[in-house]
């Protein structure tokens, strides 16, 4: 097959169009919206529908649909009654580090706000997953993610209640878990991480302030000390247009 000089290695295979040439009109009318995007620049406001629509001499539902799988990939956003450019999304590493470090990274100031923290009898599920004994009390922390005041994700993590017995009064809910642990002499040796993709569910998008149809980034993660105890269940959420994950491979 012959790639365009011009082809980027992370770009679609020919811009994603099929070797017959057959585009669906509204994926022509995406990729010459993504040219004017890649223009404008973070902020920067799009036309409305109706002047894309003569621009590109196109119905306007041409358009709409164009318009929202650029939503949903998170090259635009909506802002009031408009859309608007958005803004890189953020990189997150596969790794024991903190959503706080990661955030910071990038030059973003990460956030968290509470939306419960309570203790019950460890169910079945979880001391299976975790090596928790069954009915011994847990903690469930739950909070709301954010960057830069933007709510981008939502967080649920689950320990025992003997490793931290005074989480409800010592810990600040909008400050780093893992560093609370680590100020406490609790540090992660390994973990079992898995990622899938799922719709979140309206109590969820409602936490979140997104619309239900909004594809997201879901981790669930068990994570274990440096002695091998089980420490930590996390499941969390991300907003697939808002979040990309990295991660460092070696050959072993």
């Amino acid at each position: 097959m012959d790639y365009p000089n011009d082809q980027a290695p992370g770009a679609p295979v020919r811009s994603g169009i099929p070797e017959h040439g057959r585009v669906p009109k509204y994926y022509a009318v995406k990729a010459q919206i993504a040219a004017l995007v890649d223009e404008l620049g973070e902020g920067g406001p799009i036309p409305t529908e109706r002047d894309l629509s003569e621009r590109y001499e196109v119905a306007r539902e041409t358009v709409r649909q164009a318009l929202r799988e650029l939503v949903l990939e998170g090259r635009l956003r909506r802002q009031g009654r408009g859309t608007v450019v958005a803004g890189p999304k953020l990189e997150q590493p596969l790794s024991l580090a903190s959503y706080t470090e990661g955030v910071r990274r990038q030059g973003r100031t990460p956030g968290r706000s509470l939306v419960t923290l309570d203790r019950f009898p460890c169910p079945d599920a979880l001391a299976a997953e975790t090596g928790l004994t069954r009915g011994e009390p847990v903690w469930h922390l739950e909070r709301v993610l954010l960057a830069d005041d933007e709510r981008v994700g939502l967080e649920s993590t689950y320990v025992s209640v003997a490793r931290l017995p005074h989480l409800d009064t010592d810990f600040e809910p909008d400050s780093s878990f893992y560093g609370y642990l680590g100020a406490r002499g609790i540090h992660f040796g390994d973990a079992d991480e898995r990622i899938e993709t799922v719709l979140a569910t309206p109590r969820e998008a409602l936490l979140i302030g997104t619309p239900p149809a909004l594809p997201m980034l879901l981790i669930h993660r068990v994570s274990r000390d440096t002695e091998g105890r089980p420490l930590e269940r996390v499941r969390s959420l991300y907003r697939g247009d808002r979040f990309s994950f990295t991660s460092h491979l070696t050959h072993q």
